[in-house]
């Protein structure tokens, strides 16, 4: 299986409750990557993305774009592995 760049993103702030998953998802459409989209029992939501390098970077930041009154604080993690997810969904 191919190596593909894969990226965990926590976004912090008013982000629960305001539709971030489904907007997010709609972003995702717009893009070739692979992952979830999830809330977090801490407040926070929590993206996983795999694809190229350019298409998840383009990913991220138009979700942060898009989102961006909801958003205090962005984490990002990101490093190469073997591709793990088909389609994109919210968990």
């Amino acid at each position: 299986m191919a190596a593909v760049h894969h990226e965990s993103v926590f976004f912090t702030g008013h982000v629960q409750g305001v539709g971030f998953r489904y907007a997010v998802l709609q972003v995702a459409r717009e893009f070739e990557v692979a992952g979830y989209v999830c809330n977090l029992a801490d407040g926070r939501v929590q993206l996983e993305a795999e694809g190229s390098v350019a298409d998840v970077g383009a990913f991220v930041e138009a979700v942060q774009e898009k989102m961006h009154g909801y958003i205090r604080k962005v984490e990002r993690n990101g490093r190469k592995r073997a591709a793990e997810f088909q389609g994109f969904v919210i968990k």
